[in-house]
């Protein structure tokens, strides 16, 4: 803002200052959300968290597969020693009983000697001693105990809470965004400040110029007046560079190229918020209670394992040449498997799961009282701010009148150049003064906004 006429341009001056630029309560400036949205996107915790609830929904798949049948091909070779035989007692008797079963059927009489050369079959082996195998398996859960519902149940809260937390973390680097943001407001117009501090000197300096072709001032007056022009010089130099420094944690946090954010002239502006809107639940204490659930139910879980489980089980052999005698081709059954007693390590593992879900109940009360402070906290700095504002809204009416009675006198040689000189440093004061006040008013209005759980960007 360059003014350029001293005396009438001050009421104008005035009014700009004392207006801030007023915007409703989740209406952010469309480049600001813009940054908010890189900055999500380029947070590496917020992808981890992603990659942790995408684990979780492996978990609910897994937890459901346990009731698909599992299929195995199996195949081996064996060699043994030896072929398994019966002993040779059972061997002379299985010899006998084929000699008396052929003697009947030939009509031979049972107490008649065997017939000479009439072959008789060797006794096989149980199992030879090359063994080839090849078979099908067939494993299929049909009641786990409830252990898999539980585990389905658990897995599903967890997924909850990791989506619950990577919101509440969005929240977080929105609000650093939104805060460096508004920093940049703020040396934006404390910028502007210093360059209608500059007008006013470079008015001054022309005035005494002409004072002292005419006799009027002395060339010490003008000194002063380029001396306060060099400190301005200085003032606006750590501006910049309190800029350039906000740019490059904008790239830090956005990711957004540099030469895009130095093109970016952010303004500050008040946020509304209606006083009949109710608090809402915030991501942190929804991700506590969802991880409060899942830990409650990985305990339910856990003291299921008592439970019986009921499974089928099938077995099919593919190849048969190297079967034993005793061995089945296939067969199908269905089992019950009871543990009874594991040493109490169920029972340990599901009050450790318990103790966890203690765990998060009280985080999640710790976080509902501070969060309750919070809002109180945020809300008194909000009423202080704004009472500040009004303050500061005085000092600066009360400075320019100031400045303006002093530059008159000066004028009119009823007072010294140093203060008029004071006067324009305390008028650039106040003026910084409030654009810090409604920096601070803002960041208490956003404050307010994500303690309410209402901050939308």
């Amino acid at each position: 803002m360059h003014i350029k006429k001293v005396g009438g341009s001050l009421l104008l001056l005035a009014l700009a200052w004392l207006t801030p630029v007023s915007s409703n309560a989740q209406d952010l400036d469309p480049v600001l959300r813009n940054l908010i949205e890189k900055g999500i996107d380029k947070s590496h915790e917020l992808n981890n968290k992603e990659f942790e609830a995408q684990q979780a929904v492996i978990d609910q798949k897994l937890a459901r597969a346990v009731f698909l049948p599992k299929i195995t091909l199996n195949g081996n070779y064996t060699r043994l020693d030896s072929d398994i035989s019966f002993d040779e007692d059972t061997q002379q008797l299985l010899t006998g009983t084929q000699k008396l079963i052929i003697k009947e059927a030939a009509g031979i009489p049972f107490n008649s000697e065997f017939p000479a050369g009439v072959p008789v079959q060797p006794i096989p082996a149980i199992q030879e001693s090359n063994i080839l195998k090849s078979s099908v398996d067939l494993d299929w859960t049909l009641f786990s105990g409830f252990q898999a519902s539980n585990a389905l149940k658990a897995s599903k809260h967890k997924e909850a809470s990791i989506n619950y937390a990577a919101l509440a973390m969005e929240d977080k680097i929105a609000l650093k965004i939104i805060e460096t943001y508004d920093q940049l407001a703020l040396v934006n117009a404390s910028a502007e400040v210093l360059e209608t501090t500059e007008d006013y000197l470079e008015q001054q300096e022309k005035f005494v110029q002409k004072a002292i072709e005419n006799g009027l001032a002395t060339p010490i007056e003008r000194k002063k007046v380029e001396l306060a022009l060099q400190q301005l010089i200085a003032r606006q130099l750590e501006f910049e560079q309190n800029r350039t420094i906000l740019i490059e944690l904008l790239h830090m946090l956005t990711g957004e190229q540099k030469n895009v954010l130095s093109a970016i002239n952010p303004q500050l502006g008040s946020m509304g918020i209606s006083e009949t809107e109710q608090a809402e639940k915030r991501d942190e204490i929804k991700a506590l209670e969802e991880a409060e659930t899942a830990s409650l139910y990985k305990a339910k879980m856990q003291r299921n394992n008592f439970i019986p489980k009921i499974a089928l089980k099938g077995h099919y052999e593919l190849l048969e040449d190297d079967l034993s005698l005793l061995d089945p081709k296939w067969y199908v059954g269905v089992g019950i498997r009871w543990n009874v007693f594991d040493g109490n390590k169920s029972r340990l593992e599901a009050k450790k799961s318990q103790l966890e879900a203690e765990k998060y109940r009280e985080q999640r009360e710790d976080a509902e009282e501070k969060i309750a402070l919070s809002m109180i906290k945020a809300q008194q700095n909000l009423e202080a701010s704004q009472q500040n504002t009004r303050i500061v809204q005085k000092e600066i009416e009360l400075a320019m009148e100031t400045y303006e009675l002093t530059d008159k006198q000066y004028r009119n040689d009823l007072a010294p150049i140093n203060d008029v000189l004071d006067a324009l440093r305390d008028l650039e004061k106040a003026e910084f003064k409030l654009q810090d006040s409604y920096f601070q008013e803002r960041r208490a209005k956003t404050e307010l906004l994500h303690a309410q759980g209402k901050l939308n960007y």
